[in-house]
């Protein structure tokens, strides 16, 4: 997989390929600054994977959040969650002094009301320590990064300055001409705004100076970054603002069709999402250019993408506007293969792995093996006693990603405490053992993920450390209350991590058993 050189192997999986790794999303790593950060906890959690023998770290999207603080309703598909910049990087790269960071945050939860005013006053002073001369050899660099990345920074920053001018309101409630992109009154906005759209500028800046250190480290740890690429941007995004011509709005630039999906597993009414839709054949006539541009954006600070409703590139699921539910909704056919040869092309690989859970039909399979991207697979779902589920572990491909469950689904000790009697029992039958407690389900489940046929298996940390419903990251469906768990210091040093190095080398998934591959 990858070596201390920085090699990186990416699907589709050579057969005797066989690796692992955890999901753990960047805001809920340790800090003292309220929210995990990109900082030292970030590094220290690379040397836990290392040392565990796990070659992969999966994150949900670092987009910077809006409604709900939902990583997938993000505020650009482009730019970075400022959330996540780290204080102690810039004490350290002199921007801050160690007093400006003085905080007294819950360790255990992200409290976004509180964290969000406080990371925005420490990049502010950082800002004004620029302005004022502190580290001016950072002065070229800042520029050169500017300039490569106009062409959605510009966009970005503006649109980030005129949401705080309108305390937050929804860009179709600011003025018309600012709605409609008049060339005069973007003119104006970024002369009035002019010092906070330089900041904006300047946080992003940070971030990705502190994303390519973390990259840069995790590899020279033999360590590869999954990322996650939502399919849909947020309706309230600088995308949208930017670009309405790439998606299905109406006259007054207000989605005609919302996404969502059919009735499912999570919800009897189907999920209203409530993103637009895009206009497949606008963005066809470009030959896809913005959505290589948002690959090529993730991939610089990521090693693979995790394609979010990958379904949805054959057929998303479109709801009228102002539907009460999803369940009205129909399926209209996406870009297909079209758009991954125009990557494949432009990228010349597909460093992919394919969400493709939920309503999937043949054509979505084909898709798939057509570019041999690897499906996901989640345990969770394997024991309703159909002996050709596709999430149990005999029906597996090679060319797939195993999981427990993922950031939507209970954590596995809930799931179990859940789960209807014939189900444990199925699981316990197919693991050929005797019927267990609900604190064994986990480790269970994360053995039949690693001794499975899968390329790649994976773990969120909460299975890994046998957690119940209060460290659950999400609730689908569910507005409040979500994406705030956050694991502790102390977590991170329990005797867990040493048996998942043991299981690693057992099921031939440690980075040894990839060199002799």
């Amino acid at each position: 997989m990858t070596q201390a050189s920085g090699e990186v192997r990416l699907p589709p999986f050579a057969p005797r390929y066989r690796a692992s790794g955890l999901l753990l999303h960047v805001t809920s790593l340790p800090s003292p600054y309220g929210v995990g950060d990109l900082g030292p906890s970030a590094l220290s959690w690379i040397d836990d994977l290392h040392q565990a023998g796990q070659q992969w770290w999966q994150a949900l999207p670092v987009g910077p959040t809006g409604y709900g603080n939902s990583p997938y309703q993000s505020l650009s598909s482009f730019a970075g969650n400022a959330l996540i910049i780290s204080p102690e990087c810039l004490i350290s790269d002199g921007l801050l002094q160690a007093s400006d960071c003085e905080t007294d945050f819950p360790a255990n939860m992200v409290d976004y009301d509180r964290v969000a005013p406080f990371k925005n006053r420490l990049i502010e002073k950082a800002w004004t320590n620029f302005r004022a001369g502190e580290r001016s050899d950072l002065r070229v660099p800042f520029e050169e990064f500017c300039a490569e990345s106009a062409g959605w920074l510009e966009d970005y920053a503006l649109f980030r300055a005129l949401k705080l001018k309108y305390r937050g309101s929804y860009y179709l409630e600011w003025p018309a001409e600012l709605v409609r992109r008049r060339p005069d009154a973007l003119a104006d906005a970024r002369r009035e705004l002019a010092s906070q759209v330089d900041q904006v500028r300047f946080g992003q800046f940070l971030l990705v100076r502190q994303a390519d250190r973390l990259k840069e480290y995790a590899h020279s740890k033999g360590v590869a970054l999954i990322g996650d690429l939502p399919f849909f941007v947020s309706p309230d995004s600088s995308d949208v603002w930017a670009n309405p011509e790439w998606f299905l709005l109406d006259e007054h630039r207000r989605p005609r069709f919302v996404a969502g999906v059919p009735p499912d597993y999570f919800s009897a009414q189907g999920q209203l999402w409530g993103n637009p839709v895009y206009n497949w054949d606008a963005l066809r006539s470009t030959e896809y250019r913005w959505c290589i541009d948002r690959l090529r954006a993730l991939l610089a600070h990521v090693d693979l993408i995790r394609l979010d409703h990958f379904r949805g590139f054959a057929a998303a699921w479109h709801v009228p506007a102002g539907a009460p539910t999803a369940q009205s909704g129909q399926w209209v056919p996406g870009p297909g293969a079209a758009l991954f040869q125009a990557v494949q092309t432009e990228l010349g690989h597909l460093p992919f792995i394919a969400e493709d859970l939920g309503v999937i039909t043949p054509d979505v399979q084909a898709m798939r093996d057509q570019f041999r991207v690897p499906g996901t697979r989640i345990l969770q779902f394997a024991f309703d006693g159909h002996p050709d589920n596709p999430y149990l572990p005999n029906n597996f491909l090679h060319n797939t990603v195993v999981f427990t469950g993922t950031h939507d689904n209970a954590t596995t000790r809930e799931w179990y405490e859940e789960l209807p009697g014939y189900q444990r029992q199925n699981l316990w039958s197919y693991l050929k053992r005797a019927p267990g407690e609900s604190q064994e389900a986990a480790p269970a489940l994360i053995d039949l993920a690693w001794s499975s046929s899968a390329a790649l298996a994976m773990a969120p940390l909460q299975d890994l450390l046998n957690l119940g419903s209060e460290t659950r990251m999400n609730v689908p469906g569910r507005v409040d209350g979500n994406w705030r768990w956050r694991c502790t210091e102390d977590m991170l040093s329990l005797p867990a991590f040493e048996w998942l190095r043991e299981l690693t080398e057992t099921s031939h998934r440690s980075p040894a058993s990839n060199r002799s591959a």
